[in-house]
């Protein structure tokens, strides 16, 4: 008594019928569809083409400086081009500490700058005045312009910037708004080199 293979007739069936053809796209030359908002690209495009301004102000700038050479390639995100006039910057780049006295001029760049725009406070001196809390310095940049991004350290490396500049794109892709404005929410003015007010 032999043991049939229940399976056979399918087994046959399935090794002897000729291969199905699945149709294929067959490219004719014509451009394909691609649906979007209109928003979501304007802010992919913005994110991927920012131009920061110089403002280097201490020892982080080095670092600001390192990252657009050839071991960190800032070019790869679409920001080689620093500027060094800002009526043609959408991202100021805060490296090191900020004196009183360069407070009205931090301002005032900032507000020659473009809409959109962008800033990145980078190192702990400038984000809330590092190891230097006296007088002199102002506590934070956050108080003079509106803050984007933050970038921790003493001085933040390279990558940390990298990482600070990515972190930006995203926030920019994903449409979130920049912070409120320090000075035109409380009114306050600063007061420049010749004592002129810079009313906001």
């Amino acid at each position: 008594m032999g043991i049939t293979n229940p399976w056979e007739p399918v087994q046959t069936y399935s090794n002897t019928q000729t291969p199905r053809e699945l149709p294929m796209h067959q490219k004719d030359g014509s451009f394909g569809v691609l649906t979007t908002q209109v928003s979501k690209i304007l802010d992919w495009s913005r994110s991927s083409s920012l131009w920061p301004a110089l403002f280097g102000l201490a020892c982080c700038a080095i670092e600001m400086m390192s990252t657009s050479a050839s071991r960190f390639d800032l070019a790869r995100f679409g920001a080689e081009v620093y500027r060094a006039s800002p009526r043609q910057a959408d991202l100021m780049i805060v490296a090191g500490r900020c004196s009183v006295k360069m407070a009205p001029v931090l301002r005032q760049i900032y507000d020659q700058m473009p809409e959109p725009k962008w800033v990145i406070s980078m190192g702990a001196c400038a984000s809330c005045g590092g190891v230097f809390n006296n007088y002199a310095i102002v506590q934070g940049v956050d108080k003079i312009v509106p803050v984007d991004v933050f970038i921790p350290g003493c001085p933040p490396t390279p990558d940390m910037l990298l990482f600070g500049f990515n972190e930006l794109q995203r926030k920019i892709r994903e449409g979130i708004p920049n912070p409120p404005d320090p000075l035109k929410d409380s009114g306050l003015k600063l007061v420049g080199p010749s004592n002129t007010n810079m009313d906001l």
